[in-house]
């Protein structure tokens, strides 16, 4: 059994197909730029993200800033030691 695609089978004229190609070749080069766009885009939203993020980082840490510098917590809690030589029993 063959399979006929009658629009892939039939003679174009040459004009026809040179204006194809280009019309193809456009519509790719509009298609690279768009996403070339895109790229531009979110790269410079990206490092302007990155650099207001670190900006804010640099102004929570600097001394004086307002904030009075607080103790450190103490996490307290009971701890066993366990030897390697002995069964370990849960309490």
């Amino acid at each position: 059994m063959r399979v006929v695609f009658p629009l892939l089978n039939r003679r174009r004229h040459p004009l026809a197909q040179a204006l194809s190609v280009v019309l193809g070749l456009i519509v790719v080069g509009v298609l690279m730029v768009f996403g070339l766009v895109v790229a531009g885009v979110l790269t410079v939203g990206g490092a302007l993200w990155l650099v207001w993020r670190q900006w804010k980082r640099s102004r929570a840490a600097m001394p004086g800033a307002g904030r009075k510098a607080r103790q450190p917590e103490v996490l307290e809690g009971e701890y066993v030691v366990i030897h390697s030589s002995r069964p370990v029993t849960h309490h």
